[in-house]
């Protein structure tokens, strides 16, 4: 199928310019609407936006100024170049074009061997610049398509997921004392992939702005307390510095804060390599900062914003930091707090991962 010719509107208050552009256009394949002044023009455009305009400048009552401002000030019209010719041939005439939102100029009298090579060239940009759009257009169709069918194919898998975890709390008080490790292990990837499921399902309502932290006040020294106790499996070979005052309390959505502490200590406790992590919960004059810092093989600083994308994962020295979906569900969680989430860290050198929360959580005055 062959293309739709691509169509230029020349504006001239001139009527020998207007049928010397008409015909060297045509025979160059394009589609030619010729109008003499500017309120034709607008209206032409809006009636059937054209691929480019070619603008005189002097002309009564509108200029061609005006004429590109109006064109740039309405988004429909906003992306279409405009090309001026005009006979004013002083830089200020030229600047003032350009500021008016051309993307050339072309001083009469003119070559058309000049003008045809610059409209060439501006309608190739404009057909590279629709084609891009349109490719991403695609991509996020695409994308959104891929979140949804995840969202319903994770939200599926809970309630199964729920069912053995339940299964496993039953079965391990009477397992027999050689199978206890066992059943320990696999209530455990139960657990984990329970968690990992509700980060997807919580990523997506925050993505989405469905999902508001529920706020009380908490205690942030007993909280860390309690997800620390729930990690004895890995602490065991690990020696931990707990670092808090007895109390420091902020509001916030307990869950969430609790799923974040529980990320960071997870990735902690795998990636410490010499058995070292401290845990410090530090008073700050607006709020709370929390660290967990391990001794694994760190993090070089290139890649210290990558970690926390959406499936975003750095692997080094066969250690990962974060799942998939771990810190960046820390980062969606702290920033629906208000506060702040990074990492310092240097390849070899272990890892520090931080966040703030405000005692009050509320934007930032």
């Amino acid at each position: 199928m062959t293309p739709p010719r691509q169509s230029i509107l020349v504006v001239d208050d001139t009527p020998a310019n207007l049928q010397l552009l008409d015909g060297m256009l045509k025979e160059c394949g394009y589609r030619v609407r010729p109008v003499t002044n500017g309120a034709h023009a607008l209206r032409a455009v809006r009636t059937e936006p054209p691929d480019l305009v070619l603008l005189d400048v002097t002309m009564p009552e509108m200029n061609g100024y005006d004429v590109c401002r109006q064109l740039k000030a309405d988004p429909a019209t906003a992306d279409i170049p405009v090309l001026f010719i005009s006979a004013l041939s002083e830089t200020e005439d030229k600047l003032r074009a350009f500021e008016a939102g051309g993307v050339d100029y072309v001083s009469k009298p003119f070559q058309f061997a000049e003008v045809a090579a610059r409209v060439k060239t501006h309608l190739q940009l404009r057909r590279q610049q629709r084609e891009l759009q349109e490719s991403l257009l695609r991509e996020r169709n695409l994308e959104r398509l891929r979140d949804q069918l995840t969202h319903l194919i994770v939200h599926d898998m809970r309630s199964p997921l729920l069912a053995l975890k339940l299964t496993m709390d039953v079965l391990q008080p009477s397992a027999p004392p050689e199978d206890a490790e066992l059943v320990a292990g696999a209530k455990a990837e139960i657990e984990g992939l329970v968690e990992m499921v509700a980060q997807l399902l919580d990523v997506a309502k925050m993505e989405s702005g469905t999902l508001q932290p529920l706020l009380t006040p908490v205690n942030l020294p007993e909280l860390a307390q309690s997800v620390l106790a729930g990690l004895k499996p890995l602490v065991r070979e690990t020696e931990v510095r707990f670092e808090a005052p007895a109390t420091l309390t902020v509001q916030a959505d307990r869950e969430l804060i609790r799923r974040v502490l529980l990320n960071l200590m997870t990735n902690a406790l795998k990636l410490a390599r010499r058995g070292h992590v401290a845990i410090r919960l530090i008073p700050t004059e607006g709020g709370a900062r929390i660290e967990v810092q391990d001794d694994g093989p760190g993090i070089a600083p290139e890649l210290h914003t990558v970690i926390f994308e959406k499936f975003g994962q750095v692997e080094r020295e066969h250690a990962k930091y974060g799942t998939a979906l771990g810190l960046a569900f820390a980062k969606m969680a702290v920033e629906a707090h208000y506060g702040t989430i990074g990492v310092t860290s240097a390849e070899g050198q272990g890892s520090t991962f931080w966040f703030t929360l405000p005692a009050n959580a509320a934007p930032a005055q």
